[in-house]
């Protein structure tokens, strides 16, 4: 197993990404601590991994509180002894941020997901960093989106955040890996299982008339296989970055758009 006696803190572990690498985590033989802003769905998560023989702790932690992070980080260090990993799958709902042309998004709506998602990633790779400094091993991880590097419309501040995220990725990296720490993003393509894409089509259906399946097509359309990826697929690259079967990765974000963003 890549992560047997592995450490993990998930956030965002409630949502389908977030589950989705919580169980192929688990299935690597990482003990793992969940979080989400909302305790139900990530003790279900729990609950399911634990009733297939692994090892999962749920806990309440909003990623936007410092303070909150930070004591749960600590709670983890004197149960497990460290942090390992770090994967940050933390979302807010697209509803409110998606569908208004820039050119009439007021500046609040614009700002809204540029600062939380990179206040969330910044401040869980902050806290996990100062941990795994002090043990000189550790990794980082952050789920991005392909609007990083593509324009598309109707996304108001999504891609922008994206971006930044990105960014952050690289920066961490450059002064956390003399200290042993990899820091590493993913960015896949549309899954179908994941309210995101539903989200994102609704809009779009509005404007153009456009079916769920028409939107499916379109997307994979663009992929080279002509196929999207599944959240499994993503969940295991997820768990290789992880392990230490991937040491020389760090300080980028990996491209799983099936090649419907080029490098």
């Amino acid at each position: 197993m890549m992560l047997k006696h592995k450490v993990a803190v998930i956030y965002g572990a409630g949502g389908a990404i977030g589950e989705a690498v919580a169980h192929a985590f688990a299935r690597e033989g990482a003990r793992l601590f969940l979080t989400g802003h909302h305790l139900a769905p990530v003790e279900a998560v729990a609950k399911d991994i634990v009733s297939a023989g692994g090892s999962a702790e749920a806990a309440e932690v909003d990623a936007l509180d410092e303070q909150a992070v930070d004591t749960h980080l600590g709670c983890v260090v004197d149960k497990a002894g460290r942090v390992d990993v770090s994967f940050n799958a933390v979302g807010i709902p697209d509803q409110a941020i998606l569908g208004v042309p820039l050119a009439e998004l007021d500046v609040e709506q614009f700002s809204l997901p540029i600062a939380a998602y990179t206040t969330s990633y910044f401040l869980t790779a902050r806290l996990a960093g100062r941990r795994m400094i002090a043990n000189k091993s550790g990794v980082i991880m952050r789920v991005t989106t392909l609007h990083s590097r593509t324009g598309i419309p109707l996304v108001g501040g999504y891609g922008p955040a994206m971006a930044a995220m990105e960014a952050l990725t690289r920066d961490l990296s450059a002064e956390l890996a003399p200290y042993g720490v990899r820091v590493v993003g993913l960015r896949p393509q549309a899954m179908p299982e994941t309210p995101t894409i539903k989200e994102a089509f609704e809009p779009r259906a509005k404007a153009t008339g456009m079916t769920w399946e028409q939107w499916e097509e379109l997307l994979a359309s663009k992929t080279h296989p002509k196929r999207l990826m599944t959240l499994e697929e993503m969940a295991n690259v997820a768990a290789f970055i992880a392990s230490d079967k991937a040491t020389a990765l760090t300080g980028t974000t990996v491209n799983l758009t099936l090649g419907s963003l080029d490098d």
